[in-house]
């Protein structure tokens, strides 16, 4: 099973190479990685190329926003299976996609995702939260339960059928593909109980009040375009990682 990662990036010097090499180690024989530059400034550009044939397609380009250049990258995988990795993110161990495969293999879902960690900036051994999900289940969406996007993998026939990210959102085009994908159109998803993923969490936040109001009124309106949850599920979902902000608030507002 060929796995197509997906990393965007902007200026992003500072923490792209250990990004790469967490993909470049991956024990599974058959990835494809994919680098979307959005016309970086900085050393990015010069540090992807550094890495020469072990990223497999890469592009440097001005684009339009987040989604735009996600959507870049979908429309230049060729993997059975699209998955993303952010530019300041990596993976916790070097078998994270083999253990994806072996659970499409063995289970056939449709998607497959897992656990994340928050882990400070300038210190990745400082783990300040820990998020688990559990199994899939429809009635967790009601409660505002969504799987966590940067550990999400799906069959790329699914993104042609149904359609990539919505460059219309800011900020919610995510949570919009998941509630597409899993809650409008039922896919199958199938977890991995163990963290995949660690995101840094620090330096310039653009958790401000203004675009915490902006992301409620976006998830909302997937709510609403999909056809699925009301107030009171924004009202959960949005409450759901308080627990975690409380043990660390800087998360939420730097």
């Amino acid at each position: 099973m060929k796995i197509s990662v997906i990393t965007i990036c902007h200026n992003s010097e500072t923490f792209i190479a250990q990004t790469i090499q967490s993909v470049l180690s991956q024990t599974h024989p058959d990835i494809e990685y994919i680098l979307v530059d959005g016309n970086s400034h900085d050393r990015t550009p010069e540090i992807i190329r550094s890495f020469g044939s072990g990223i497999t397609k890469w592009v440097s380009e001005p684009d339009e926003g987040l989604y735009d250049a996600l959507n870049k990258g979908i429309g230049m995988a060729s993997g059975d299976v699209i998955g993303f990795l952010h530019s300041d993110d990596f993976f916790t161990h070097e078998k994270v996609l083999e253990k994806v495969a072996e659970v499409f293999a063995h289970d056939n879902p449709d998607s497959v995702y897992g656990d994340i960690q928050y882990v400070d900036q300038a210190d990745i051994s400082k783990i300040l939260t820990n998020r688990r999900y559990g199994n899939c289940r429809l009635w967790k969406f009601k409660l505002g339960w969504s799987p966590p996007h940067p550990t999400f993998y799906a069959k790329r026939e699914f993104y042609k059928k149904y359609g990539a990210f919505d460059t219309s959102f800011d900020i919610a085009a995510d949570y919009d593909c998941i509630l597409r994908f899993l809650v409008k159109n039922r896919l199958s998803a199938a977890y991995i109980p163990e963290v995949m993923v660690r995101m840094r969490v620090g330096g310039v936040s653009n958790r401000t009040m203004k675009n915490v109001r902006k992301k409620w009124r976006e998830d909302y309106r997937a709510m609403k375009k999909n056809g699925f949850g009301n107030l009171f599920t924004l009202f959960l979902k949005t409450m759901r990682p308080v627990a975690h902000f409380i043990k660390s608030p800087k998360y939420l507002f730097e």
